[in-house]
């Protein structure tokens, strides 16, 4: 592999040190961004603030483990790929852990090659049903879950600047007119009166969080989003 993978993170939940360092060294050849935790509870509050596509996590950890970690999670994200790594004598947890929308799980020692094996199915699966737009810089829209990030960080979004930039991502590189993106923000009030100024304003607050050029006015039609 040339490139490091940018586009797909990773967390990693591991309290044995001897056995986290490794692999998070050798998951740093291929990936971009690996978050690691030696805690169940601070490994979910990665996984609420970073938002990681694949979660390795061993089963037993500090504070929460990891199937107890892996059942909040799927509480509100059947999306997110699971692999839980157990030792040889743990099969009645795993039956449990089957419940869990589990991708995988491995067997410790984890072999390189079976891992590498694995994630690089993953990665592949997670880019064919991907519900995100890639923007420019590192920046990135979640449709599925309604939020923006840049480089792993959500960035902060109030309500109607997420509905206008759905909108836009979902029709990424195309004019979206300014009456369709004021239907669209105010379907829920069919009688109130159109103002393209209202649009103008919410587009002023929104560009700055987004790289320079992202988001280009047509004059008289309406707006475009870039992808990079």
């Amino acid at each position: 592999m040339s490139e490091k993978i940018s586009d797909i993170s990773i967390l990693v939940a591991e309290d044995e040190k001897q056995v986290l360092e490794p692999m998070v060294e050798y998951l740093q050849l291929f990936f971009e961004d690996v978050y690691t935790a030696r805690d169940g509870l601070n490994a979910f509050r990665i996984y609420e603030s970073k938002k990681p596509d694949i979660i390795i996590s061993d089963i037993h950890m500090p504070h929460m483990d990891g199937l107890t970690m892996i059942e909040k999670i799927r509480k509100k994200d059947k999306k997110t790929k699971i692999i839980i790594t157990t030792a040889h004598s743990e099969r009645e947890k795993l039956l449990q852990a089957i419940k869990l929308h589990l991708v995988e799980y491995l067997i410790k020692p984890v072999q390189s090659d079976l891992l590498k094996e694995m994630l690089l199915s993953l990665v592949a699966e997670l880019r064919q049903n991907a519900d995100r737009v890639d923007l420019k810089e590192g920046y990135t829209w979640d449709s599925a879950g309604k939020f923006l990030l840049h480089k792993g960080e959500e960035v902060a979004l109030k309500e109607k600047e997420k509905k206008v930039l759905d909108l836009l991502c979902a029709h990424a590189n195309q004019t979206v007119s300014v009456f369709d993106i004021y239907n669209y923000l105010y379907e829920d009030q069919p009688d109130r009166e159109f103002s393209s100024n209202s649009i103008t304003s919410l587009m002023k607050r929104i560009r700055p969080k987004l790289p320079e050029d992202t988001i280009s006015a047509v004059y008289g039609v309406g707006y475009i989003l870039y992808t990079k």
